[in-house]
């Protein structure tokens, strides 16, 4: 189960590799007129793997314009491409829109529906996805008190010879002013048909806690993690001025009992130079 739910959890990169929005150079374009019965484009399934999918625009004098969505209406990428190939890892009804920019203004095309029946479970085999997720079933991180926050170099971790490359990362014993010891919250990803997540974050002078939910993407390679629709990085202390995303953050390390998130320092109420405020979770027991 673990190996076929690890699939769940990729489509939100795609978002990120095909962002591109619609090319309007339409002064260069022919004058001509353009019905929607008129557009001619082909969405076809890879026969040798279905969870692949090719959108190719054969109308003449055009700009293309991609656009697909999940059947929970989630927006999974774009494309101003003729051409455009994408890989829909697990099973669902995916909703292709194809916009045809013309000189005369824009002409939608009727959206084509495209059905994949089962999971491609070979798409996401790398352990971070159930690390972080548990696949369907989900994970629930909170603040690891022993050592809750730390701070480190732009480089750090992954460019070793980098010039920026440090890190402190204290106990709490060593740095009790750094946070006051309470219950700062959970985060939940799981996989449950979509890229779910939950922040709970409790307020910085009260117990007062607010939960937001919605979507994330994660991206393995660049070691990027993305929330969408809302949430925003759990937190603890008197940091969320000092930073300007708490959107999109770094992934510093993650195994199935730590795992270690920072966000870039760049407007320091004290005037301290940029570097990365980690943030270090446990599992939920």
């Amino acid at each position: 189960m673990k190996q076929v739910t690890k699939m769940l959890a990729a489509l939100s990169a795609f978002g990120m590799l095909f962002s591109c929005e619609p090319v309007e150079d339409r002064e260069s374009l022919p004058s001509i007129t353009l019905s929607p019965s008129e557009i001619n484009i082909s969405v076809t399934q890879n026969p040798s793997n279905l969870n692949e999918v090719t959108m190719t625009n054969l109308t003449d004098d055009v700009i293309p314009y991609w656009s697909y969505t999940n059947a929970y209406g989630d927006d999974l990428g774009h494309s101003n491409q003729q051409s455009n190939t994408v890989v829909f890892p697990f099973a669902g009804t995916y909703t292709v829109q194809f916009t045809a920019y013309t000189r005369g203004g824009a002409v939608e095309a009727a959206p084509v529906t495209v059905t994949i029946d089962a999971n491609n479970e070979e798409y996401f085999s790398d352990p971070a996805w159930d690390m972080l997720t548990n696949g369907v079933e989900g994970k629930t991180w909170e603040l690891d008190m022993a050592s809750p926050i730390g701070w480190c170099g732009l480089d750090y971790p992954w460019y070793p010879t980098g010039a920026d490359y440090w890190n402190w990362f204290p106990t709490y014993a060593d740095a009790s002013w750094a946070m006051e010891n309470k219950d700062w919250g959970s985060m939940t990803f799981n996989l449950d048909g979509n890229y779910n997540v939950s922040v709970t974050q409790t307020a910085l002078t009260t117990n007062n806690q607010v939960t937001k939910t919605g979507t994330f993407s994660y991206d393995i390679d660049n070691h990027k993690l993305t929330f969408n629709g809302g949430p925003e990085m759990l937190y603890g202390g008197d940091y969320y001025p000092d930073a300007s995303n708490w959107v999109s953050v770094n992934v510093i390390e993650l195994t199935d009992a730590s795992l270690r998130l920072a966000v870039i320092r760049d407007q320091s109420r004290a005037g301290e130079s940029v570097c990365q405020i980690m943030f270090h979770y446990k599992p939920v027991e």
